[in-house]
């Protein structure tokens, strides 16, 4: 597929600048290196005769047009001697997608078909950049389930300053924004592989999802869920709107910390606890405080001490007077929520600014005094610092206490600093008029439903983090002061030859679904009076439209056929940090609006961290784009990125140290299959974070080219004329090894599908590397090559018909991990007769098949394995480069008949060093002058190494430490005899005997 070119957006001058400055820098550089070589000449030798330059995947050109099944390649021509991501991956996306085959599919009449449904609704990526390494993660979650199930015959359905501006420029800016990385977005999703039903994309802004947004509104308005209520908000001075939790930040201080502050020209320190005194009325006391933010004692209404606390006893009902705002009067109340061991057990109340101080005013009825505009300037409330900057009052409000003697000192004190996430503003607890929803009418449903099993969450812990944050749930608020996003359905009321009502009240609203309708409903709450309406300017916090996805998709609130069949959806993959602030929301108003569960399972990935576990964060260059994982990218080219984003110059240099150390020699090409595989292996059941290993990426580059020269290995030993049987069902002609891999490959097929139903993820890719890599590609293959260049005709096809069930059944079980990889080489196979499947991504998925179990055939090629591995371990322990000499000593007759059978097998398995192996008599006495490897309860494995060694009693000592190791099971298992097999038993016993008896030999030589 074609790479994704940047979008044309207009250039700021400070990106503009920066590079122009990273231009110049490289420009000096090249001059520098030039400057060191003589007239420009490279130092090194000119070669005799011209290289020729290596073919790169750059040099690709896809003849196949759009849409059309791919055009495939010989596999002998350059770029396809080895794996290319960039050559495999190339048109089968729009193949598939020109096809429908990631559309669900249903009866003739439309209808589920027997199976049933698999739903995934995806969540909807933030239009505010390109897709991240994180979101990369949960597509390829999402879609190996999808593929999965679709494979197993399941229709799918997934779905995937400002102020500077007048409102309807700055809304079709963000239009126009939306649209540029929309495209963007797309075009990496489908270069990820997911096998999204396009035909069904939605987008929250859209006229249908628009009208859910309008329709749950109203009506929860008109049930009282909704209401306007005056209450403290996050709020962003920088952006100049309310935030959500969740774009709040949590940056822990250790101790007394200067950062930096959006609008200030020095750093603001935080991490210290400022105490100072209140003077008592009327008396010469004091009583002293404590308090992080010195600034918010202009907006002090009361002081708090816990009613036990002996030392403060006399001081409750008594008035402080403040010592700045000269009328006002601190009343001195007692509560038991007072932490008496924190600062000096004395607390000023600021229920305007503070959380916690807002529920004690209200319980105790303090005046809520605002001192802070919304630029973050104080008002007329702070007295003569009304006009200053919050934390330029700080500091003022500290020297000002000092000069009246009140100030006592300051100490390093640990604390959490709310910051913006989008801005890296100081976030303010601010009272102001909001729309709020109430949560405790909506929390038991959704709590009853995940209790109860119908809806399943995973992992556990999340489970329980769910419940916890459900049963301590606060009222939500749902203004934004932005104009991006839905516009509230509110209006405000004005009656005329009146003075304006109280904004925060209520009953000077209506809400509609259109002006008209809430024209209607005004002058039906206001009879006989002329009244005028103003829509509320503020937009709902995007997650109202977003706790909607699972069924405004779908439809609702009309009733469509999609809904009627699609709905509950199955499964929601997500990240756990959104677990409240999304998947919460969409469980209640899911049950309040629809009445059912909006999906029956819900997992929970870890977060991906960088390779230090620290979170990704732009500021420290280590966010990575997954475009970049699948094309590569130079240290140069991650540096310039850096300069085309909104980076500080401080933040800049940062990223660049990262990305020096983390991508030394820049990222290198890793394609979309391996990506896909490595996050789906890096995915816990247990929902841990994850820390992201570029070089463990590549490693897995390397299993898609073993997968494909492999396949191109079996493709030639098939031939062309190679026709399939009609199924993979048994002869009862296969060969031993036949008999084992299929065995191997039935257990597979098993493991994975048991590991994927019980969203084992990294389990399952265990499984299935070690599948296809360790049992067919490593032994069978090897074995199989034997008998295709020397066995006769009626060994030869049990062998081909072998080779084609084990690899296509293996290509198909890889597919939702791999879809490019397993596509490309599934398609240059041949089709059984009667098999006219156009695309692996809708061929049937393997499944377990009884018949093909054989534990007897597994235990004897076991012992064919076991015996090549040892041989190899003593040819490579005594570093034996000629012809060696092996003995396999069976210890019981059907030992003796397998490896008899199977000598062939077990020499093609021993390695590339030349050896006489034979098989001694059941029960036959040791070979002397050898080494021994013990196999198992039933062979052992001996190496010629008289003539090899120089001092037998080194060899003595080395055989009795692993006789050590031998002994110590022994004593495990006598600890453990009821908890270990018999066979385990046997194997160890048998262990002991060899070494001793080698021991023993040893000890003779030397003699």
């Amino acid at each position: 597929m074609a790479s994704i070119q940047v979008s044309e957006k207009p250039m700021s001058e400070k990106q503009r600048l920066k590079l122009e400055k990273f231009a110049n820098k490289k420009e000096k550089q090249a001059r520098q290196a030039q400057q060191q070589q003589p007239n420009g000449v490279s130092k090194e030798k000119k070669s005799k005769k011209q290289e020729v330059r290596a073919v790169e995947s750059k040099d690709w050109v896809e003849e196949t047009p759009v849409g059309q099944k791919k055009i495939l390649k010989p596999l002998d021509d350059d770029l396809h001697k080895a794996y290319v991501p960039k050559v495999v991956e190339s048109a089968w996306y729009s193949f598939r997608e020109d096809q429908g085959l990631f559309q669900p599919r249903t009866e003739k009449n439309g209808s589920l078909e027997p199976k049933g449904k698999y739903v995934i609704a995806m969540p909807p990526p933030n239009v505010t950049g390109k897709l991240h390494i994180g979101q990369a993660l949960a597509l390829s979650l999402e879609d190996i389930l999808i593929r999965w199930h679709r494979m197993r015959q399941h229709p799918k359905n997934g779905k995937s300053k400002r102020q500077d501006f007048s409102r309807p420029e700055f809304v079709q800016l963000c239009q126009d924004w939306k649209e540029a990385y929309h495209k963007e977005i797309n075009k990496a999703i489908r270069r990820l592989g997911a096998s999204v039903d396009w035909s069904r994309e939605a987008f929250t802004m859209n006229p249908q999802l628009s009208k859910a947004v309008t329709e749950t509104f109203v009506q929860l308005h008109s049930e009282g869920l909704i209401y306007r209520a005056n209450r403290l908000v996050h709020r962003s001075c920088r952006l100049s709107t309310a935030l959500s939790t969740l774009e709040v930040d949590q940056k822990e201080l250790e101790e007394a910390t200067k950062l930096d502050v959006p609008g200030y020209d020095k750093k603001i320190e935080f991490g210290t606890l400022t105490y100072f005194k209140y003077p008592i009325e009327g008396s010469d006391q004091t009583i002293e405080v404590a308090t992080t933010r010195p600034e918010t004692m202009l907006g002090d209404t009361g002081i708090a001490v816990h009613p036990q606390d002996d030392r403060y006893k006399d001081f409750v009902g008594k008035i402080a007077q403040h010592p700045i705002i000269p009328d006002r009067k601190l009343g001195i109340i007692a509560n038991e929520y007072v932490d008496r061991e924190f600062g000096t057990g004395a607390v000023k109340l600021t229920p305007a600014h503070d959380h916690n101080d807002f529920n004690l005013g209200k319980k105790h009825n303090l005046p809520f005094i605002n001192i802070l505009d919304e630029d973050g300037t104080l008002n007329s409330n702070a007295g003569h610092y009304a006009g200053e900057k919050r934390f330029n009052a700080r500091y003022g409000v500290i020297e000002e206490l000092k000069k009246l003697g009140l100030y006592t000192k300051k100490e390093p004190n640990k604390m959490l600093v709310p910051i913006c996430s989008r801005s890296g503003d100081i976030v303010e607890p601010l009272l102001k008029p909001q729309w709020w929803m109430r949560m405790e009418p909506l929390t038991k449903p959704a709590i009853d439903v995940v209790e109860s099993g119908e809806l399943i969450i995973r992992p556990e812990l999340q489970k329980r983090q769910y419940l916890q944050w459900m049963r301590n749930l606060q009222d939500w608020c749902l203004s934004r002061q932005l104009w991006w996003g839905h516009q509230i359905l509110a209006y405000y009321i004005s009656i005329e030859g009146e003075d304006g009502g109280d904004d925060a009240n209520d009953d000077y609203w209506v809400c509609g679904r259109t002006e008209q309708e809430a024209q209607e409903k005004a002058e039906k709450k206001l009879p006989g009076k002329t009244v005028t309406l103003k829509r509320d300017e503020d937009v709902l916090d995007t997650w109202f439209s977003s706790a909607l996805w699972p069924f405004s998709t779908l439809g609702w609130p009309d009733k469509t056929s999609d809904l009627e069949k699609y709905f509950p959806n199955t499964t929601l993959e997500t990240g756990w940090d959104i677990l409240p602030f999304w998947v919460s929301r969409m469980i209640m108003l899911s049950l309040k609006l629809t009445g059912k569960v909006p999906f029956t399972e819900v997992f929970c990935h870890g977060l991906i961290r960088d390779s230090n576990g620290r979170k990704m964060s732009k500021s420290l260059g280590n966010v990575v784009d997954p475009i970049d994982i699948l094309d590569g990218i130079s240290l140069d080219g991650l540096h310039q990125k850096l300069l085309e984003g909104n980076l500080a110059q401080n933040e800049v240099k940062n990223a660049e140290r990262y990305q020096k150390k983390a991508f030394p020699q820049g990222i290198p090409e890793v394609g979309a299959d391996a990506l896909r595989f490595s996050l789906i292996h890096y995915t816990q059941a247990s929902g841990s974070d994850i820390n992201f290993d570029v070089k463990t990426m590549h490693g897995y580059r390397r299993f898609c080219n073993k997968i494909y020269q492999a396949t191109k290995y079996v493709l030639g030993k098939l031939g062309d004329g190679f026709v399939p049987r009609e199924s993979s069902a048994l002869t009862g002609k296969e060969s031993l090894p036949e008999k084992w891999i299929l065995a191997k490959m039935n257990t597979a097929t098993k493991q994975i599908n048991q590991a994927l139903e019980e969203r084992e993820f990294a389990r399952s890719t265990q499984i299935s590397y070690r599948y296809m890599y360790d049992e067919l590609f490593d032994i069978y293959i090897e074995n199989s090559k034997a008998i295709i260049s020397d066995g006769t005709p009626e060994e030869v096809r049990p062998t081909m018909d072998t080779l084609y069930t084990t690899l296509e059944s293996g290509l198909r079980l890889m597919s939702p991990f791999m879809p490019f990889l397993t596509e490309e080489l599934w398609q240059r196979l041949p089709r059984r007769p009667g098999d006219n499947t156009s695309s692996i991504t809708i061929a049937e998925y393997p499944e377990y098949e009884s018949s093909f179990d054989d534990p007897r055939s597994k235990t004897a090629y076991e012992l064919v394995l076991g015996c090549s591995k040892g041989i190899r371990s003593l040819i490579a322990d005594y570093a034996v480069k000629d012809k060696g000499v092996a003995y396999i000593a069976p210890l019981n007759q059907m030992s003796h008949d397998t490896a008899s059978a199977q000598l062939s097998a077990i020499e093609s398995l021993s390695g590339k060093t030349p050896v006489d192996i034979s098989i001694l008599k059941a029960g036959e006495v040791s070979p002397t002058g050898c080494a021994v490897f013990p196999v198992s309860a039933d062979a052992n494995v001996y190496l010629e190494v008289k003539d090899r060694i120089q001092d037998a009693g080194k060899e003595a000592e080395k055989v009795k430490a692993k006789l050590d190791e031998a002994r110590k099971d022994q004593d495990n298992i006598d600890t453990l005899k009821a908890e270990l097999s018999k066979s385990r038993k046997r194997d160890v016993e048998a262990r002991l005997r060899a070494l001793e008896e080698t021991v023993t030999m040893f000890g003779k030589t030397m003699v």
